[in-house]
């Protein structure tokens, strides 16, 4: 297997052709290495290599690993890309600097109280369902501009949209979609792409791109 830090390069030559060769890309796109079920010695050479940018989807697994890994690398910016729990949310905002998973108004009200206790509000993504899979979390697209006013009527400001499509379906007619429901509701950022589809994304405007298997192969 090649390691992440090796990876790292090729996937970073790959944003950089495909933000080339599209037509009106993000001002950047942040690459979100996602390291869940990943320890730290495969996480600690991507540190080493200058990748800031980490995605994990429990927030249990997370303390475990990056309690220690953000004292050692302070500039790490760290983003919950998995759904959260109400439960979960004090130790959430104690760790990630970024949270991509919301998607329905209890969290959102937990989410404001967390944060007056905890005195800072962490970056937020509202998740959105854009294939509206019974399966998956997320507002509906059509949904979507409604929940955005109800977060921000709470006092919250998201700064972007994320997605997931669905799995074996050509991607790009969902990344449009999230890009527009963006455009509409005046939020500058996109978390879309993951390993397959980052290029894709990047065409319609990612802002940030969540690659795990092209880093560090397949979990074990």
């Amino acid at each position: 297997m090649i390691p992440a830090a090796e990876n790292l390069a090729h996937i970073l030559a790959r944003i950089e052709a495909a933000r080339k060769s599209a037509v009106k890309p993000a001002p950047s796109t942040a690459l979100i290495a996602v390291s869940k079920g990943h320890g730290e010695a495969a996480i600690r050479p991507l540190l080493e290599a200058g990748q800031r940018h980490f995605g994990e989807s429990r927030v249990q697994e997370a303390q475990a690993k990056w309690t220690g890994l953000k004292r050692d690398y302070p500039d790490v910016e760290l983003h919950l890309i998995g759904p959260l729990q109400t439960n979960k949310l004090r130790e959430a905002l104690a760790l990630f600097d970024w949270i991509h998973s919301l998607g329905r108004p209890k969290l959102g009200e937990a989410l404001k109280s967390e944060a007056a206790h905890a005195g800072h509000t962490p970056g937020l993504f509202v998740q959105v369902n854009i294939g509206e899979e019974p399966q998956k979390a997320g507002v509906a697209p059509r949904e979507a501009a409604g929940f955005i006013a109800q977060v921000r009527d709470l006092g919250l400001m998201p700064q972007g949209l994320m997605c997931i499509p669905p799995l074996g379906e050509a991607p790009a007619p969902y990344f449009a979609l999230l890009a527009k429901l963006a455009g509409e509701n005046n939020l500058p950022l996109l978390s879309m792409g993951m390993s397959e589809d980052f290029e894709t994304a990047i065409r319609f405007g990612a802002t940030h791109v969540r690659v795990g298997t092209a880093l560090f192969g397949e979990r074990s």
